[in-house]
């Protein structure tokens, strides 16, 4: 099996074209999985022997042609798993191909260097246990005994930690549909070290998020936050809502609460997006009644402010807090 990792370079008002990119690698295999919001799994293995090419010579022809269509480049992972793939597309720059080899020795040493939180499935808590006992390379984890990884992570996890660090990929790539999602991106100037800047990002963010989501009569049910640093590197988390919404003033809480959890000590931050996942009609989702007049008076005002801005532009009201 040869698996294509695709990222698409999207703007976040441009990941409509999600689905459509999605179809333009589905001229080369219908195996191809959709990884919300910009990345494409794709399994080659039969195109390879139906077109007389192998995935390198592909990948190029996908890049072209997405650039020709839709004005969108693209970076490209070749492995021969999925897992191996999106390791690939992480060293891959804008505009070219990154291949892991399939000769063992070449692909150990091409996982041998890698951070061990670049490994998908090592979230951050992982990663800072095993730093800690100084296993922060792939290279060093699939070199650790296994009782060693077990006594930090558990067994089953310690069995995936190694098999991954050693480049054993079983993974496959599963064929599904485009999950919708909306998302609010916000770009410092530069890189931006005040926490008073970034919730004033993710404030302004969570009421893009908000309007649009009510304009097209959606509610959604978790919320992502990603945040993108002046090394290019990101850190990302997820929250399911109490209850699926729309409501603005619920969303920033959520945003806020995930900042938090990052911990941020003059981290030089250069962007940060919120999507909204998970969404469904607005008229068939449920909602807990407060009996709380501060969140009535605030819905209501919402309302006004949405027909507002819908007359006059997305900043004819904004809070008082983004104004200053």
């Amino acid at each position: 099996m040869t698996v294509l990792c695709v990222r698409f370079r999207l703007a976040p008002e441009r990941e409509g074209l999600l689905p459509a990119l999605v179809g333009l690698v589905e001229e080369f295999t219908p195996v191809v999985q959709a990884l919300v919001p910009d990345r494409v799994l794709a399994d080659l293995g039969g195109a390879e022997r139906y077109f007389g090419r192998d995935a390198v010579e592909i990948a190029p022809i996908v890049r072209v042609r997405a650039l020709a269509r839709y004005g969108v480049d693209c970076a490209v992972g070749v492995g021969p798993g999925p897992m191996l793939a999106r390791l690939a597309l992480r060293a891959a720059r804008p505009g070219s191909v990154q291949v892991v080899p399939e000769e063992a020795c070449a692909r150990a040493e091409f996982l041998a260097g890698l951070p061990v939180a670049a490994l998908p499935g090592v979230g951050s808590a992982t990663a800072r246990t095993l730093c800690e006992y100084g296993l922060d390379t792939l290279g060093r984890v699939a070199a650790a005994p296994p009782s060693t990884l077990q006594r930090l992570v558990g067994a089953r996890a310690a069995r995936e930690l190694r098999d991954g660090a050693r480049g054993i990929d079983r993974g496959k790539v599963v064929p599904n549909a485009v999950a919708r999602s909306v998302s609010a991106e916000r770009a410092f100037g530069t890189d931006e070290l005040d926490s008073d800047r970034h919730r004033g990002a993710l404030l302004s963010a969570a009421g893009e998020l908000g309007f649009r989501l009510r304009g097209e009569g959606q509610v959604c049910r978790t919320l992502t936050l990603t945040v993108r640093y002046a090394d290019r590197s990101t850190t990302t988390r997820c929250r399911a809502l109490a209850e699926q919404t729309a409501h603005s003033a619920a969303l920033t809480r959520a945003a806020y609460g995930m900042y938090e959890t990052l911990g941020l000590q003059r981290a030089r931050v250069r962007a940060v997006t919120l999507r909204a996942e998970g969404l469904a009609p607005a008229e068939h989702a449920s909602r807990q009644l407060t009996f709380d007049p501060v969140d009535e008076k605030v819905r209501r005002i919402e309302e006004v402010a949405d027909r507002v801005r819908a007359k006059f532009g997305p900043r004819a009201v904004i809070p008082g807090t983004l104004a200053a």
